[in-house]
């Protein structure tokens, strides 16, 4: 079945990502079987795709249906932020403040192997806002300053990490255990810097390449979490606390130039303007789905009011090998 098929239920708005309306006649999950293949080709025509009409309303209807759509569900790594777990490989969505804006970003594009495809299920809708924004990353790298994606694609981008028990993922939360020699086979297999601190705090420095070109298409791509795990993306009195307490090198993540050199507040301001620029949201509906192509497509979250529960899995693993990819 190709993606032609589904072309008649397809509604694209300019501001939005393409939205399709289903029929599944009460069967979500005989749906989403049905489609896989066509839904699959809009997300690599699109980088995602907004489906409403499944009706998704608990975590066991949405986890058959993320599981019909992808060749498996990977566990959360490394994540920098803790996740309520409803079953193997589905998670609640990050917790982060609703009156703060999270800023684009690529999932765990830190990491040696990342989602290539990214699935949400909106089982309640907020009040207002909190929308699950997109952002073509191939028209954010073309708009870049060419200086500056010149340097990132020599250099790469470092993330450093400092683990805390009262803030942001702590050990355990991000590497499934606290033991000592565990983490470390796990930050050796995986080109993680390490050190034990004196207070038996973890710091970790990882470097990776900012620039990945698709695996499928072949578009490069703008892949990182340069802007969003920035000192300066932080709000400035959280910013200012952090310092405070933990010191600037404590901090609980942080990014730098590939060479060590820190990233200033303009540089941060300038990425976060040109997503702005390649931006969409569509405002959730209940038991609307969303698939987002990981590599392709970046994503963030709008402030919002009120109750909202999305559920988040992530699916078809992908290697990273000396600024490459392989999987799908």
């Amino acid at each position: 079945m190709s993606s032609t098929s589904l072309l008649p239920y397809l509604e694209p708005a300019p501001g939005s990502p393409p939205l399709l309306h289903a029929e599944p006649a009460g069967d979500a999950v005989s749906w989403a079987a049905a489609h896989r293949d066509p839904l699959r080709a809009l997300v690599l025509d699109h980088g995602g795709v907004l489906v409403r009409g499944l009706g998704l309303t608990d975590p066991g209807t949405s986890e058959a249906v993320f599981r019909r759509l992808t060749e498996g569900l990977m566990p959360d790594r490394e994540p920098f932020a803790p996740r309520r777990r409803y079953a193997d490989g589905v998670y609640s969505s990050t917790k982060w403040p609703p009156n703060q804006q999270m800023c684009m970003h690529h999932e765990v594009s830190y990491g040696l192997e990342f989602p290539g495809l990214l699935l949400f299920a909106c089982l309640e809708a907020p009040g207002s806002g909190g929308a699950t924004a997109l952002a073509d990353a191939s028209a954010v790298l073309r708009d870049l300053p060419r200086d500056l994606v010149s340097r990132f694609e020599r250099e790469g981008w470092l993330l450093t990490r400092a683990y805390h028990e009262e803030i942001g993922a702590s050990v355990e939360e991000a590497f499934g255990t606290d033991d000592h020699e565990a983490v470390e086979r796990y930050c050796r297999r995986h080109a993680i810097e390490f050190a034990w601190q004196s207070d038996g705090s973890l710091h970790t420095r990882q470097r990776r390449g900012a620039v990945l070109r698709h695996p499928s298409s072949g578009l490069p791509c703008w892949f990182n979490q340069i802007a969003f795990l920035n000192e300066w993306t932080m709000e400035p009195e959280v910013h200012e606390y952090l310092v405070d307490v933990y010191g600037a090198d404590g901090l609980p993540f942080n990014t730098r130039f590939g060479d060590g050199d820190p990233i200033d507040a303009d540089v941060v301001r300038t990425i976060n303007e040109v997503y702005d620029a390649h931006t969409v949201r569509e405002p959730w509906q209940d038991g609307d789905l969303l698939l987002v192509d990981n590599i392709r497509t970046a994503h963030g979250r709008e402030p919002f009011e009120g109750p909202r529960e999305v559920l988040a899995a992530l699916g078809n693993p992908v290697l990273r090998a000396d600024g490459e990819v392989s999987g799908v």
